[in-house]
């Protein structure tokens, strides 16, 4: 395990290739866009928008994907306000038990802005269903509900024929998911090879679930794609500001409701991610286990590359909180799939990495490696 010699991204990260030098992508990409001319990239973003005209009886120019959050309601203000677009916003909805009333309110805010909001919801009982199985499969139930959340906004485009989807950040160059590169730094079409969607849905078929209560966990193909020129573009490329800090303070002045339950409980340093629901941070934290980063580390890294923090500071920050999540959170999940929390330890326990974590015979587990520094 090696650590960025800029940052505390490590070489685990699945999908990221550090450079010759010891510098992870989304570092490198920060400092080739040192000298960008911001307002040239705001120039192509306005010829693409209007290369694209409304077929007839349209009145939307665009889907952009929201859950009310931070990136969401920043991108959906900013098009609208800056560029004239009229954006559909589409929400796929968590079911009543994942759901918060936080996310609930950041969504009706949405609307009350002057926004058409569309709502998905796929089946609550699959979706649970979905969710313990690929908890029991991988550890993970967020294989299959992610695929719906990705799925969610390109199936509509396809059906409405609306040729537009607004994204927010680039995995490759953001994030250092180089599969997502496409040919241009705002090209979105190869999301589709993230590390999120390349499990895919052969597991859910075999373990029974019919084609038709998996329709809203499918992502669109290429050739669906292509017959309808559906483009995907990242905004994140022409924003020079784009941060999860950054976005949060532009949508909290626009009503964002941020949480208050601070950073033991779920890692996140300014409480401005996952507003929707509460499971996140669960995820978060069993992501730790298996690749020695979690959400501190990300919020640190972009610290970091702004300027606003040191590799010390974040460090410390990382070292103290990468893991936190409140067994509050923890039971309501467990509670959720209808398992014990003693169950899901020793689910999380035989799932974590050991050649980065210790595991003593009282179940506690240890960190092998030193942060910033690795093994």
């Amino acid at each position: 395990m090696l650590y960025c010699r800029h940052c505390v991204q490590p070489d685990t990260r699945p999908n990221t290739q550090f450079s010759s030098a010891g510098v992870c992508p989304a570092c490198d990409y920060v400092e080739a866009i040192r000298g960008v001319d911001w307002q040239e990239r705001v120039d192509i973003l306005a010829d693409l928008f209007a290369a694209r005209k409304r077929k007839p009886g349209q009145y939307h120019d665009c889907i952009i994907g929201v859950s009310g959050g931070k990136d969401s309601t920043r991108q959906a203000m900013w098009v609208r306000d800056k560029f004239g677009i009229n954006p559909l916003l589409v929400c796929l909805s968590y079911p009543p038990e994942q759901a918060t009333e936080r996310g609930m309110n950041n969504l009706s805010n949405l609307i009350e802005l002057g926004f058409d909001v569309l709502v998905s919801q796929p089946a609550p009982a699959t979706w649970r269903a979905l969710k313990r199985d690929g908890f029991a499969k991988f550890t993970n139930s967020f294989r299959s509900t992610e695929l719906a959340l990705f799925s969610a906004v390109p199936q509509i485009a396809l059906r409405y024929g609306i040729d537009l989807i607004l994204w927010g950040e680039n995995p490759a160059l953001q994030l250092g998911d180089m599969k997502t590169l496409g040919k241009t730094g705002y090209d979105g079409n190869n999301l589709r090879h993230m590390n999120t969607l390349s499990s895919g849905m052969q597991w859910m078929l075999d373990a029974g679930y019919t084609a038709q209560q998996l329709l809203p966990y499918q992502y669109p193909a290429p050739e669906a794609f292509t017959q309808a020129g559906l483009q995907i573009v990242y905004l994140g490329w022409f924003m020079g500001d784009w941060s999860l800090v950054n976005n949060a303070m532009y949508s909290c002045a626009d009503g964002l409701e941020v949480r208050s339950d601070g950073v033991q409980a779920t890692g996140d340093l300014y409480g401005v991610t996952a507003l929707d629901e509460d499971f996140t941070p669960i995820n978060q934290m069993i992501k730790y286990y298996k690749f020695g980063f979690g959400r501190t580390t990300d919020y640190c890294n972009e610290e970091i590359r702004l300027g606003r923090m040191t590799r010390e500071q974040a460090i410390a920050l990382v070292t103290e909180h990468d893991h936190a999540c409140s067994p509050l959170y923890i039971q309501r999940y467990c509670d959720y799939l209808g398992i014990t929390v003693a169950a899901f330890w020793d689910q999380v326990r035989a799932a974590t990495n050991r050649r980065l974590f210790d595991i003593d015979a009282a179940g506690r587990i240890h960190r092998r490696f030193t942060v910033g520094v690795g093994l």
